[in-house]
Order: C-alpha cells, then sequence, then structure tokens
C-alpha cells in the first residue's frame, strides 16, 4: 500500500520549510531510511528520509517550493500502484531555490535593495557560472563575485549556502564593479562605505527566539568556579588510548557531569506550560554549534546513560553535518537543557539566553591555569567558571545553587562519571 511522506516538523516553532531539492525522481527505488529530499528551515539545511520502501510514485511539490509542516510532499509506493495522493499546501510566494532544470543560469531575481552600481557588474559576472536565483541575488547584494565560489550544489550549482560561506570566510566577498587594486606594504584596503549585509535565515530565527526568551522568561543567573584538575589529568589519561579521531574533550566530560546531575535536580530538566511544570523523563542535553550565519543546537538524547565516547562521536558527527548544512532532523530536535560553551575562545565568564521552552541553560567558560590559593599557600592550578540561567517561573536561586554544587561533584571527582 502506497505511503504517503510529510513535511517533517523540526523543532516546536517550525510552521514551515522550503523544500530545496528532490534527491529522487519518480520511478526510482528507495529503501526506508534513504534520502528523499532536501529541506531548509530557519536552523539549517536538512535531509528527509523515507519512512517507507518502494518506488517514488509522485512527488506532489515542486523545488522551491515552501511547504506547510506535516503537508504531503511525496508518495511512495509499489511499481504500477494507482495512486490520487491530495496537493499539498504550498505558500503561494515565490519560489526562492528554483529546480536547476527550470531556471535558465542568466536569470537573476530582482531585487529593490540592490544598488545601481553593482548590480549590472554582479549580473555580468555571474552569467557565467551556475547558480540559483536566490543565490545570485544576494551575491548582487553582497558584492560577492561568483566565480570565487565553489558550488555543492547539484552540477557544481551555487546555492544560498555556498554565498553564506563564503561571506564568513571573508575570502570571496569583493567589490565586482571596481578593477583590483594591488596591496602593497602588506597594507589591506580600507573601506569608508557603509555596508549592508542581509540576515540569513538562520540569524533570523535566533533573533526571533532570543526577544521572545528575553521578554517572557525572568532569568536569573548563578556562577560557580569548579577545579578542573582532575578532569583534565583523566582526560589526558583516556585520550593516550584513543586514536585520533575518537579523542575525548572537556566538553564531553561537562556534558555527561550535567547530565547525571541533572537526574538529581529534575525540576530543571522541565519546561513550563501555563500553571504546570512538565518535568522530563529523558535528559537530552543540548550542545550550542557555530555554524555560517550563526549557532544551532545539536541534541545529545539520553545524555546521562551514554559513555564518554559515545557522547564524544554523536556530537563530533552531529557537529559536523551542522556546519555542512546536513543535520537529521532527530540531530535538532527534542532538547530538556542547553549548553553553550565558549571554552575555546580564552573567555573568563559568561552568560547565555534561555533556549525556550527549557528550563535552564549552562555558559561554560574556558578551563584555564591560574594562581590559586590553597591551605594558605598560592600555587598553580585549573579553574573554570560556569553560568547557568534559569527560568524564574520555574526555579529559585537556592535550587540552581545547589545544582552547581552538585556539578562539582562530579567535574572535580570525574571517576564517578564512569561508574
Amino acid at each position: 500500500m502506497a505511503e504517503t511522506i510529510s513535511m517533517p516538523k523540526l523543532g516546536f516553532d517550525m510552521a514551515e520549510g522550503l523544500l530545496v531539492r528532490w534527491v529522487k525522481q519518480v520511478g526510482e527505488n528507495i529503501n526506508k531510511g534513504d534520502v528523499l529530499a532536501e529541506i531548509e528551515t530557519d536552523k539549517a539545511t536538512v535531509e528527509v528520509e523515507s519512512s517507507a520502501s518502494g518506488v517514488v510514485l509522485q512527488l506532489i511539490v515542486d523545488q522551491g517550493t515552501m511547504v506547510p509542516v506535516n503537508a504531503p510532499i511525496a508518495v511512495v509506493g509499489a511499481a504500477g500502484e494507482k495512486v490520487d495522493a491530495p496537493a499539498a499546501t504550498a505558500n503561494s510566494g515565490p519560489k526562492t531555490e528554483a529546480a536547476p532544470q527550470s531556471a535558465p543560469t542568466t536569470a537573476s531575481a530582482p531585487s529593490s535593495t540592490a544598488s545601481p552600481e553593482s548590480s549590472p557588474a554582479v549580473d555580468n559576472q555571474s552569467s557565467a557560472v551556475k547558480a540559483s536565483p536566490l543565490a545570485k541575488k544576494i551575491a548582487r547584494d553582497q558584492k560577492v563575485d561568483l566565480s570565487n565560489v565553489k558550488g555543492t550544489g547539484p552540477g557544481g550549482r551555487i546555492v544560498r549556502k555556498d554565498i553564506e560561506t563564503a561571506l564568513s570566510s571573508g575570502q570571496s566577498s569583493v567589490a565586482v564593479n571596481s578593477p583590483a587594486t594591488p596591496i602593497t606594504n602588506y597594507q589591506l584596503p580600507i573601506s569608508t562605505e557603509d555596508k549592508v549585509v542581509s540576515t540569513t535565515k538562520l540569524r533570523q530565527a535566533i533573533g526571533r527566539r532570543l526577544v521572545e526568551s528575553k521578554q517572557t522568561i525572568p532569568h536569573f543567573y548563578v556562577t560557580h568556579e569548579y577545579k578542573m584538575e582532575a578532569v583534565m589529568d583523566m582526560r589526558k589519561q583516556i585520550n593516550a588510548y584513543l586514536p585520533e579521531n575518537e579523542k575525548v574533550s572537556v566538553n564531553d566530560f561537562i556534558l555527561k557531569a550535567v547530565a547525571l546531575t541533572l537526574r538529581q535536580f529534575p525540576n530543571l530538566n522541565a519546561t513550563i506550560k501555563g500553571n504546570e511544570i512538565i518535568q522530563f523523563g529523558h535528559v537530552n542535553v543540548g550542545v550550542a554549534v557555530t555554524v555560517p550565519g550563526g549557532l544551532m543546537t545539536v541534541v545529545v538524547k539520553d545524555t546521562d546513560q551514554k559513555a564518554l565516547r559515545q557522547i564524544s562521536g554523536e556530537v563530533k558527527a552531529m557537529a559536523g553535518r551542522a556546519r555542512d548544512g546536513k543535520v537529521k532532523p532527530e540531530d535538532v530536535d527534542g532538547s530538556t537543557f542547553s549548553t553553550s560553551n565558549l571554552g575555546m575562545y580564552d573567555v573568563e565568564d559568561f552568560i547565555a539566553i534561555v533556549n525556550p521552552p527549557e528550563a535552564a541553560i549552562l555558559a561554560i567558560s574556558s578551563a584555564r591555569e591560574v594562581p590559586v590559593v590553597e591551605n594558605g599557600q598560592v600555587k598553580a592550578g585549573w579553574r573554570m567558571k560556569a553560568t547557568i540561567s534559569v527560568d524564574h517561573r520555574v526555579s529559585d536561586g537556592a535550587e540552581a545553587a545547589q545544582f552547581m554544587q552538585a556539578l562539582a561533584g562530579f567535574l572535580e571527582n570525574p571517576v564517578r562519571m564512569l561508574v
């Protein structure tokens, strides 16, 4: 019997997604779990897997169409099976990423924000390369030379993600309407002109969520300093037995410690709904990952029940997919508590904004070797500060402080995480 594949819901606030590309076409065989299509959400480009095996009988929506969550997008069934699938309720707005075969590469979507000086020059240079209309529009607005951008779309086609990557690296953005000026004396050219940078969908989503969080959630903060010598020593011992690509990080220890501590404080592994607090049965710790254009939270499911190596491997895999714009739906869905680690940037202390609908988030700073006083003597020691931000409707300062003390019990005696 034929099965209808629907637009998945990725996150509690997702309402629609952009169907960027069909990976499988009508008549092709597909197995359950194979990638059927790529969709773009506010968070990332996500691969949609087929929930059935058989033959692709019908593709209900076109590439480049905005589709509401749970609307049908395709039908999979037996070869020759007759289907009468309902039409998807697609967004009536313009398609933002057209199918490769349906959009001439010389066409460029008009933009009311493009400057008259830059548009013709960019249009001329972009006509020689394969790029989607959206990619061309962003390239024109940001004065990106498409000839310097490597396309990752079908047949080497340049898509939106490639332009954003070029902009974030700062290597491909040039004023293409003016001749190149040689750099002498190792000095970089200085521009005094204002630059208008269009925000990505991800950055817009981050803005909406954080404004909502700060306006509707009464935050309070508790900071604690942890002794990290034991974690640093244990990490060194463990990594001595592991291959380079499987070595564990300090953050892996922290994630495990946070998860175990949350089992003792279920009120912080929770959400508020009306007059009720819902304490989650699973401990799914979210990890903020830097991606082109913003941040994304990937989720380690049942973190408290997993070994350090498993946590480490999952975070590496999900972070890699996030940065490549190829996250899976389960990578970003279902977090019950979040963490944000800026330790790699030599940060002494910072606070994070609660990620709704969760009740708390932990901001993790750098583990640093600093002068410390023990038994009246000054010596060198490893210390790390962390700050928990909590929804005051769910918890209070005393409980948060007790959580931070209990977390020290695992970080300062990490052998407890291994037994």
